[in-house]
């Protein structure tokens, strides 16, 4: 027992040192009483619980329960936990190039990332994963989910998700991959002077990227954002975003308990790169700085967002220490952030203008049977042939060049890029 006492005293005086600008304490008796709660239930657990199980053991699945019940994102992480965090954040890693999270219990995938295993597997936002491998997720924390879908490049890995719309659960092979993504691409619109940009995460290089992208296309007309499957990444980069099309103003504030420490992040007229008119597309799958980036463009009214509701992520989270040689941490969320409207993005997500599903664009067909040359019997097949010979030619001649262009075939198949070329024509006609 004294043991126990000892480690909720080290508890006590650590909690005291991080977070000393607590909100009015609680009357003393009741914190005493508290913690001697705390005390007695580890000690009735190490000593009558059916299992011999050491203290450090107990204390452990304590602090992984309080984490997890406090709220998706905060988690506690043992020496193990933290190692794989380090390797994470400092160097390669196997993964599936997927962001997910905590919706209802549920681990929700928030979004593939374009061109890695997960989005050429077919992964799409709003998945949930019932199982990693043979291993269920009911009950599992975000961290030790993350943790079962690294490895090794190249090994193999199998999902089963449950997707809104199908009948029964799809099992999903793929095999892990150094993930590494190209943020930002820019596209012209065949036959129209518009300029698509496509930001998959806001990495460090997102910002430069946009401007450099922005004064090389000097002569378009209307710009798309297209911010769909995008889960977020370093919020200064967000910052930067806006501020390429927001010459003033608030562009988004950092709240946690304590109202005196509010963080507010302005734009400035220095950084604002065009003032040509925007359309933003967002989906379920668009988190974390995407949405402030949608949510302040909107507030602003400096852009028209297309799509569906985003997924709603707008908390901070901040690894703590809890031992000396920093070897385990709490990864706690601390604040949330806050659009220059007001509005939180927290568990609410960000509402597009103009709602717009995706899929392909719906057009009506000819009655009628068409026939082909090449479905007759006696087709010319040596005619097809060369044709085919100088078609794969050209093809192979264009290929560079087609990859900078998006094709009217491409709209067709995309109801939401679309849709907004036609909303932002209607905005150019309307500066005009």
């Amino acid at each position: 027992m004294n043991k126990l006492l000892i480690a909720t005293s080290i508890a006590f005086v650590l909690s005291q040192n991080i977070f000393a600008k607590e909100a009015p304490v609680e009357n003393e008796q009741t914190r005493f009483e508290s913690l001697s709660k705390l005390t007695k239930v580890i000690g009735t657990v190490e000593k009558y619980y059916v299992d011999d199980i050491k203290l450090q053991q107990i204390v452990d699945k304590a602090l992984k329960g309080l984490m997890q019940e406090l709220d998706a994102h905060s988690s506690y992480l043992d020496k193990k936990a933290s190692k794989e965090m380090s390797i994470q954040t400092q160097g390669e890693f196997g993964g599936l190039g997927i962001t997910v999270g905590m919706r209802d219990g549920a681990l929700t995938v928030i979004s593939p990332i374009d061109d890695t295993p997960a989005f050429k597997a077919g992964v799409k936002s709003g998945d949930i994963i019932l199982k990693i491998n043979e291993t269920s997720t009911i009950g599992i924390t975000l961290d030790e989910a993350v943790n079962m879908m690294r490895g090794e490049p190249k090994s193999d890995i199998k999902l089963t998700i449950v997707r809104k719309g199908d009948n029964k659960p799809l099992e999903l092979a793929m095999k892990r991959d150094i993930i590494k993504v190209q943020s930002v691409f820019a596209k012209k619109i065949e036959g129209e002077n518009l300029l698509y940009l496509r930001i998959s995460s806001f990495d460090t290089k997102v910002t430069n990227d946009l401007e450099k992208a922005i004064k090389e296309n000097k002569d378009a007309k209307g710009i798309v954002l297209d911010l769909r499957n995008n889960p977020g990444g370093l919020l200064n980069q967000a910052i930067g975003v806006v501020d390429l099309f927001v010459k003033n103003g608030v562009i988004v504030s950092q709240k946690g308990r304590d109202a005196a420490d509010e963080e507010k992040f302005e734009a400035s007229k220095f950084g604002t790169k065009t003032d040509l008119p925007l359309v933003v597309l967002v989906n379920e799958g668009s988190a974390s700085a995407s949405e402030i980036v949608s949510g302040a463009l909107q507030d602003h009214k400096r852009a028209i967002l297309i799509g569906e509701k985003t997924f709603g992520k707008g908390s901070v989270q901040a690894v703590l220490p809890i031992d000396n040689e920093k070897t385990e941490n709490i990864k706690l969320t601390i604040a949330k952030y806050y659009l220059p409207s007001g509005r939180t993005i927290q568990a609410e997500g960000v509402t597009p203008d103009i709602i717009a599903s995706a899929g392909k664009v719906v057009q009506s067909e000819e009655n009628g049977l068409k026939i082909k040359e090449a479905d007759l019997k006696k087709h010319l097949e040596g005619e097809l042939n060369k044709v085919d010979d100088k078609l794969k030619a050209e093809e192979k001649a264009v290929k560079d060049e087609s990859k900078k262009i998006i094709s009217k075939d491409d709209l067709q198949n995309d109801n939401q890029l679309n849709t907004s070329l036609a909303v932002l024509k209607s905005l150019i006609i309307m500066n005009k």
